[in-house]
């Protein structure tokens, strides 16, 4: 989930079209969450591929983890590797936990609390902070982590970043082609399976996420061993367009391939694209700003989710108000992810990193 390039020993440049990207596609996911609620048929759904951003998502994190580490991680080691991860992505894990958990407690469309004891609520919060999934939540849809569902992306790309730094990082240009054929091979498995590849959230589905994951995440690190970036003039805007289509694309009864196609292909693509692209002075900050909550945004959404989905449930709303309050939503979570990162996750980042050094 994290495009930054920061590296153990110092800092590389961000490819700040693709911190923009990643901002769209934290956007997206949000969005989605709000109107899976209201058109629980995806093809109803203006944006009912949103849960594609993940995938890209994976696909930037494998291009970036190269970029930052191939070069130094042989030398720093697997432990020094993995505390730079756990600050950089754990503080929110927390964060999005707490910030469940209370909305669990204090959501006044739903009584939900009532049903668990001290012990289960207790295991489950803990669950949720440590990454031990815990699908037992039926009200829920069984999801891996019941109190921030997004967590379960989470969980993948710790697993992706263990199999880097112990076997990605030492294997060659041809055994990654080895890797990403088998790892494609079982991702249209998945996607033919289950007419989608919207799966790795819950229980019954939960290792189709590792098959997202394996393949988009090997991509991305193609794209930058293979130095396959592609310069061109672009533009963050036209990118943004074109990262928007592969959500908002017509629903069909070619879905699964659709959608596979877009993993495959479609995202390395954009992704080499973002890297080579040239960025305009006056649209840095806004990207870099894009960026930076990208995944505050993430990780401290679901929560309203939650509450809103109890809210439309329950309350009946018209479209118009319904309108409004997913705007005003998106809005409000835009602002708490911005207080987040810097009230919250900067800091608490910039501190552990210092005690980290003086270690």
């Amino acid at each position: 989930m994290d495009g930054n390039v920061v590296n153990i020993t110092g800092t590389k440049k961000h490819f700040v079209i693709l911190d923009g990207l990643r901002g769209i596609a934290a956007l997206a996911i949000v969005i989605f969450h709000f109107m899976e609620w209201i058109f629980p048929d995806v093809s109803k759904n203006f944006i009912g591929h949103g849960f594609l951003a993940v995938d890209f998502f994976f696909c930037l994190s494998g291009f970036v983890i190269a970029y930052a580490y191939d070069d130094r991680i042989q030398k720093a080691g697997f432990t020094e590797f993995f505390k730079a991860r756990l600050i950089r992505l754990h503080p929110l894990v927390i964060l999005g936990s707490v910030l469940g958990l209370l909305a669990f407690f204090l959501d006044p469309y739903t009584s939900e609390a009532a049903a668990y004891g001290v012990g289960k609520l207790t295991l489950l919060f803990l669950g949720s902070m440590l990454l031990i999934p815990a699908p037992v939540m039926e009200e829920r849809g069984f999801n891996l982590f019941g109190f921030n569902a997004p967590s379960w992306s989470l969980f993948w790309e710790y697993i992706a970043n263990i199999f880097y730094a112990l076997i990605l990082c030492k294997i060659n240009r041809p055994i990654l082609i080895i890797l990403l054929i088998l790892s494609a091979g079982t991702l249209s498995v998945v996607a033919y399976r289950t007419g989608n590849l919207l799966g790795g959230w819950a229980g019954d589905n939960f290792w189709d996420g590792g098959a997202r994951v394996f393949y988009s995440f090997l991509a991305g690190i193609l794209v930058f061993r293979y130095n396959l970036v592609v310069r061109n003039k672009l533009g963050f805007a036209f990118l943004a367009m074109l990262l928007m289509l592969a959500f908002i694309m017509p629903s069909t009864k070619w879905n699964w391939l659709a959608e596979l196609l877009v993993a495959l292909i479609y995202f390395p693509l954009l992704v080499a694209l973002g890297a080579g692209s040239a960025i305009s002075k006056r649209l840095t900050k806004p990207c870099q700003f894009s960026g930076n909550i990208s995944y505050p945004l993430y990780m401290t959404h679901y929560w309203a989710i939650w509450i809103f989905g109890h809210y439309y449930t329950s309350v009946k709303p018209s479209m118009g108000r319904v309108t409004l309050v997913v705007i005003g939503g998106a809005v409000f979570l835009i602002l708490l992810a911005y207080l987040t990162m810097r009230f919250f996750d900067v800091p608490v980042r910039r501190y552990l990193s210092q005690k980290r050094l003086q270690s």
